[in-house]
């Protein structure tokens, strides 16, 4: 019995060897192994479908990116009644559903006529304008509508160096366009000469008719409001550095309008440069900001009457670090005129207390 046991196993045995060799020399032989060009079509198409795209961010925020045409009449000649119309082109972001509508002060000065078109083809004649700041270039209108679409906005998104963002706006008059960069710099103030607005760079594209249009993160968030082209003094060619004024500057433009019709800003007469703990100026993103060290002291502006001097260093006001400087002038900028505000301040290695009374910030014309 044992010999006629030992007869069958052999030939087994030396099969099972022959399928393992074949098996580790061809795989797709394995089971569970199928070529590509077989797959299920299930399979294919959630391959497909795993390729970069942002049509989702441009689904939920393009209905609310508007054209603006502003109008401008004036007669050909004194001796002539009849009229020409000088137009403007610019895009616009629908901020309420019942039609409170951001754009650049810069597409609507001086017009005597708005025009909105909505992305569905709606259009709107007669927009009313309810304010604009020249500080920031911001304007807020107001069409006769209700149950718009409205961008999606999340107030603790903090715009970072690196985020993809989406410009939308009616570039040329080409009709709504979308373009696609990152973001390359934030808190850029020598932009617009005025320590009240941060821009943010990116080198997503910015054409005559994108003024005014949303700019928005790889989810379809607004990250700004899309505001100029980096031109320099020199005839010389730039390319890829754009500006936008970031959503919690505008939003904080647009309630003011909506509730007082303009925006007045406290005024305390220097610009500052953020310091690191030893006092030294910081030049990156990374080194942490201990203050902030005055310089261009006005020598009639409330900081100076009060006694605060060039390159004394703040390090708190009213009780608050001063750990960013793009903040602190916000907050400087958001507190009502009259209002005393305590600093404490660092000179020649001394700590002091000083109390200034904060100013209006005269606006530019």
């Amino acid at each position: 019995m044992l010999k006629s046991l030992k007869f069958l196993l052999s030939p087994i045995l030396i099969g099972l060897g022959i399928a393992f060799l074949i098996l580790l020399i061809k795989p797709s032989l394995r089971p569970g192994f199928w070529p590509i060009d077989v797959l299920t079509t299930a399979e294919s198409e959630s391959i497909t479908q795993s390729h970069l795209t942002f049509a989702d961010a441009v689904q939920k925020s393009a209905p609310a990116v508007v054209t603006i045409y502003s109008e401008s009449f004036s007669s050909q000649s004194r001796y002539s009644t009849r009229q020409r119309a000088a137009q403007e082109l610019g895009s616009g972001v629908i901020m309420s559903d019942d039609g409170y509508i951001l754009t650049n002060y810069h597409v609507i000065n001086n017009a005597d006529q708005v025009v909105v078109i909505l992305a569905d083809g709606r259009q709107f004649d007669q927009a009313q304008l309810v304010g604009f700041d020249t500080v920031t270039d911001l304007a807020l209108l107001k069409i006769n509508a209700q149950q718009l679409p409205i961008v999606p906005t999340d107030d603790n998104f903090l715009p970072q160096v690196g985020d993809v963002v989406l410009a939308i706006g009616n570039p040329l008059n080409l009709g709504q366009t979308i373009t696609q960069g990152i973001i390359s710099a934030t808190g850029k103030q020598n932009i617009s000469q005025s320590s009240h607005t941060n821009l943010l760079q990116m080198d997503a594209a910015i054409n005559v008719g994108n003024s005014g249009g949303a700019l928005v993160n790889s989810n379809g968030i607004l990250v700004g409001i899309n505001s100029a082209q980096f031109r320099a003094k020199r005839n010389i060619d730039i390319q890829g550095i754009f500006f936008a004024v970031p959503y919690s500057i505008a939003k904080n433009v647009m309630n003011k309008l909506i509730k007082y019709g303009q925006v007045v800003r406290g005024y305390l007469g220097f610009a500052a440069t953020a310091v690191d703990s030893s006092g030294e100026a910081i030049r990156d993103q990374f080194t942490k900001v201990s203050g902030m060290r005055i310089n261009n002291l006005d020598p009639l502006g409330p900081a100076w009457q009060a006694g605060l001097q060039n390159l004394d260093i703040i390090t708190k006001i009213d009780g608050q670090p001063v750990s960013n400087i793009q903040q602190t002038l916000e907050l400087i900028g958001n507190t009502k005129p009259g209002t005393v505000m305590d600093f404490e301040l660092i000179r020649n290695n001394e700590k002091l207390t000083i109390a200034v009374t904060v100013m209006e910030l005269e606006p530019v014309l």
